[in-house]
């Protein structure tokens, strides 16, 4: 047996998040890593630096500081109202990562991502409110830490450290290798390399589709392989493939916009599945219905999420009001669900500029340059104190083509069917029936109680001070125009973004065989083992749990390979002793 001084190095596909971290851990250990990826240096840290930056913490010193009263008892509660597990050998890993993940969030996200030198914002946001059900669907509290920097911050506290390695000659980097097969010795079962072709050089910005012109090959032998490539969220006819007709029919929906980059094609679970991985959930993603054509796309088919507060008014294309508890920010499986049994793929939101300025945040680390920069006079001008919203905000409402922007309702509703005349089988609305609507809406907010559900979750969730002062826009009336004009129609698409499932793992991210069997040397982590074990979120996300999933995963991976690593090394030593 080798010692660990003439041992291969550890092999990482993938340099999003979830291996940053794995190889953050690595060389915590001087444990030799090559990290490869069929991106350029640009694309480092993969989906993360794109991202909000919001993980999911339980018990946190900023929920504690806000008054939230949140316990292990009740996230795990909430976590298991939403997965909804419910296969007995697909689901076996998965709870327990589910269970490990939130003991994790409860006991040490909050001190490992600080320790790595990364911040929180002060507020703490609330996602997922829920399906109105003590034991459904949704966080009962906030529990969405956006991180003060977003996404590129998430991704610079590992990436430094990794680099820094890198100087070191512990971690080595080898961009523009796009792997093709995990190469497995035959006679022990154990992943010991891989193969795959080079690609052309490409100085492309972030994000930006990159060339596939091949320009070589390789083959790399190392001790132990892990994946941590991502998902398939860029690659849309994979999604219409895996779509689940029979859970969110009746049919695959025919258009969606593109919330990751294109490289994000899941080729690498594949891959993993044809070396003898076990891939299971495939038919778990998490998508969302609240998706924007990026008037400045980077990625082709580039779509924007909106983050929505709960006072919009949601129709679906024909101008039926959404049912309860459908509402902005409540419950996204459950809605896409009903907007797929409409038989069309997109819906509308109909605001005022009061909403959109109080309301309407966006996906994604460029969408928020205030918090990005971390700016606080940015901060403060543009979502305390600004009656338009932020700046990105109003380019989307200026420049987006699902945008209409009207004096009065009846002129609204006219701007609302020219924007959708070209769509193919798309329904014009009827006036009529979308005043009827309206009023029907707007009657229920004359005082500060009322029967309408969604009116109740706007004076309800005004409760937490911190929505109430930046968040949650005070309740009124629709066609109050003069005060809250001018009225605002979005048609909200859906929009790609996450795989829930993926290739199995245990609580190591060793990856699992169809037997149950660990297949030696071979690992997982992030989006591509569905963020642990092939499916930590069951059927549904509570929100900041992305990140934090690939935080976990990779931190595993990371500390299972060391682990060894270093065992191996240390008895080969012995043994020449």
């Amino acid at each position: 047996m080798a010692s660990s001084a003439d041992k291969k190095p550890i092999i990482i596909i993938g340099a999003g998040l979830a291996g940053l971290v794995a190889a953050f851990e690595l060389s915590q250990q001087n444990v030799p890593t090559i990290i490869l990826d069929q991106e350029n240096a640009a694309n480092l840290g993969g989906q993360a630096f794109w991202s909000l930056g919001g993980l999911f913490c339980v018990d946190s010193s900023e929920q504690r500081r806000m008054g939230i009263k949140d316990s292990r008892q009740l996230a795990m509660r909430d976590w298991f109202g939403s997965a909804r597990f419910d296969r007995d050998k697909e689901d076996y890993w998965p709870r327990k990562w589910a269970e490990a993940f939130v003991n994790f969030a409860t006991d040490e996200m909050e001190s490992y991502v600080k320790a790595r030198g990364l911040g929180f914002m002060m507020n703490v946001g609330w996602a997922e409110r829920g399906d109105g059900r003590a034991d459904g669907h949704g966080n009962s509290v906030p529990r969405f830490h956006v991180t003060w920097g977003t996404g590129p911050e998430v991704v610079r506290v590992f990436a430094e450290p990794v680099k820094e390695a890198e100087k070191k000659g512990i971690v080595e980097f080898k961009h523009r290798h796009m792997v093709d097969e995990v190469i497995v010795d035959e006679k022990t079962g154990r992943a010991v390399g891989v193969k795959g072709r080079v690609l052309e050089a490409d100085e492309s910005p972030r994000g930006v589709k990159s060339s596939r012109t091949v320009v070589g090959e390789f083959e790399i032998y190392g001790s132990a392989v892990l994946v941590s490539s991502g998902g398939i969220g860029g690659n849309v006819e994979k999604v219409k493939a895996c779509w689940p007709v029979q859970r969110l029919g009746p049919s695959v929906p025919k258009n969606f916009v593109v919330g990751v980059p294109a490289h994000v094609d899941g080729r690498m679970i594949d891959i993993a599945e044809t070396a003898g991985a076990n891939v299971i959930n495939r038919d778990r993603m998490w998508h969302y219905t609240e998706g924007l054509a990026n008037w400045d796309p980077i990625w082709p088919g580039h779509g924007i999420r909106v983050l929505p507060a709960p006072s919009s008014l949601w129709l679906d294309a024909t101008g039926k009001r959404l049912p309860p508890f459908l509402f902005p920010g409540c419950d996204t499986l459950a809605t896409l669900k009903h907007i797929c049994s409409t038989g069309y793929d997109y819906t509308w939101f109909i605001a005022d500029q009061t909403i959109v300025a109080r309301e309407f945040a966006l996906s994604g680390s460029e969408q928020n340059p205030d918090v990005t920069s971390k700016s606080i006079w940015q901060l403060l001008t543009q979502r305390i104190f600004s009656s338009k919203g932020t700046v990105p905000v109003q380019n989307f409402v200026k420049h987006g083509v699902d945008f209409v922007v009207r004096d009065n309702l009846e002129d609204l509703v006219k701007g609302m069917n020219e924007l959708i005349s070209t769509v193919p089988g798309a329904p014009q609305l009827d006036f009529a029936q979308i005043l009827e609507v309206v009023e029907t809406r707007d009657g229920q907010f004359d005082n500060t109680y009322s029967k309408d559900a969604q009116a109740m979750l706007i004076h309800s969730a005004r409760t937490y001070w911190p929505d109430r002062r930046s968040r949650i826009a005070p309740p009124h009336r629709l066609l109050d125009v003069k005060n809250h004009g001018p009225l605002i129609a979005v048609r909200m698409n859906l929009l790609t973004r996450k795989t829930l499932g993926g290739i199995e793992t245990n609580l190591d991210s060793n990856v699992m065989r169809a037997d149950g069997s660990a297949f030696p040397g071979l690992y997982a982590a992030g989006e591509a083992a569905g963020f642990g074990g092939g499916g930590v979120h069951g059927y549904s996300s509570l929100e900041g749990t992305f990140l934090g999933g690939c935080i976990f995963s990779g931190r595993a991976a990371g500390r299972a390979m060391a682990k060894e690593y270093l065992a191996d090394g240390a008895a080969g030593q012995s043994e020449a002793n």
